[in-house]
């Protein structure tokens, strides 16, 4: 068989730009043969570029790796696949790590695909979503305690201070009245812990998520101070989600409520972008689970605040994590906690301007469709 070889011409970019790319990146023909690798990829498989380009990418890779089913779905597709925490490993040279994936037909000439690979950049953010499921069941389990053992007490602290109000001078039954607001205060504070504690399964139906958006979007637009504008940018051809319409609404709403504090908080003038588009090569592992879970449906909201400091965005799902002066930490992670009960994931971007809210979530499968009995089928 004659061994196709890409020349240096038919190469779309100059080989130094190619070089300056902080991921590895690999370009293969048809037969699976690598035909450029770009320096980092030279770090990360440790081997020369010339070596690299005498092998195939089954050599790099193990055998029935995602790596080179979504090389296949690429060209079958041809389009852009992502693989998310997929185990990348070396089986001539040994060692084996956790990455990202994109594939995609050069352009210029479909015979061949180009590959990156991410190191722990999505991949990580989705492991700790998932492996953060034990800690959102110590939240749960506090805040039932806390429901039980603090609410009672709470009660009857502000019922004393009630009593003791009318016989106090006018001085201490400003400190009675202190008691009675820190009392409710901290009550409230327990009442939203509660809803962590809620591991009842939802009640789902299929949703336009669009309809969600707009609802989200008016009560925003209700709230919002003056020199903060709303828009919009959506996939109208998106498929319904499987879920709750009320506690999606809630998501959303939380996340725009948070992106016009942010820009409040920057002191500017800015705007709020809800997006919506269709990912189809957006697909996880999930611990547990045979079968690779797709999340098609990826659904944003931008602003254009100050941002989120880089070193809170691993935890600023976590609860009593926040970046406001008076905040309680509570909102974002009840956000993940509705989004995980979904069935999806949501991160934190940090934009150039701003942050970015990223929800992917999957979408409605007709099996998910109990179908409805008519008169003549039961008759």
């Amino acid at each position: 068989m004659n061994e196709i070889k890409l020349q240096p011409p038919e190469v779309p970019l100059p080989r130094a730009i190619i070089d300056s790319l902080p991921n590895p990146l690999v370009i293969i023909d048809e037969t699976g043969r690598i035909c450029l690798a770009n320096a980092a990829a030279e770090n990360y498989f440790h081997t020369s570029s010339n070596m690299l380009t005498r092998l195939s990418l089954r050599d790099l890779v193990p055998f029935s790796s995602p790596v080179l089913e979504a090389v296949a779905q690429t060209r079958h597709t041809a389009g852009v696949v992502n693989e998310y925490a997929i185990a990348v490993g070396t089986p001539r040279l040994g060692g084996e790590r956790t990455v990202d994936l994109q594939a995609a037909l050069m352009t210029e000439d479909p015979r061949f695909v180009i590959i990156m690979l991410l190191e722990r950049s999505m991949a990580h953010k989705i492991d700790r979503q998932l492996t953060s499921r034990g800690a959102a069941r110590s939240v749960s389990g506090m805040a039932s305690m806390l429901a039980h053992e603090i609410k009672n007490p709470l009660a009857g602290i502000r019922g004393a201070a009630q009593l003791l109000e009318p016989s106090l001078s006018s001085e201490d039954r400003t400190l009675a009245r202190l008691i009675c607001d820190e009392t409710d205060r901290i009550r409230d504070l327990v009442d939203q812990m509660e809803v962590f504690s809620d591991e009842r399964p939802l009640e789902k139906k299929p949703v336009n998520i669009h309809v969600v958006l707009e609802r989200v979007k008016q009560l925003t637009l209700a709230a919002l101070p003056s020199g903060i504008a709303v828009r919009e940018d959506y996939d109208p051809s998106l498929p319904p989600v499987l879920g709750s319409k009320d506690q999606l609404v809630q998501v959303f709403l939380n996340l725009a409520k948070n992106a016009a504090e942010a820009i409040a908080q920057g002191g500017e003038a800015g705007e709020i972008i809800f997006t919506t588009a269709f990912r189809p090569g957006v697909r996880l592992t999930v611990p547990g689970i045979n079968e690779r879970i797709t999340l098609p449906l990826e659904v944003c909201v931008h602003d254009t605040g100050p941002g989120v400091p880089e070193e809170l965005r691993p935890n600023i799902f976590d609860p009593f994590v926040t970046t406001k002066p008076g905040g309680r930490g509570l909102g974002l992670a009840l956000v993940a906690k509705t989004v995980r009960d979904h069935g999806g994931i949501v991160e934190c971007v940090g934009r150039e301007r701003g942050t970015t809210f990223r929800v992917l979530l999957p979408m409605l499968r007709v099996s998910a469709i109990k179908p409805v009995e008519t008169e003549e089928e039961n008759t």
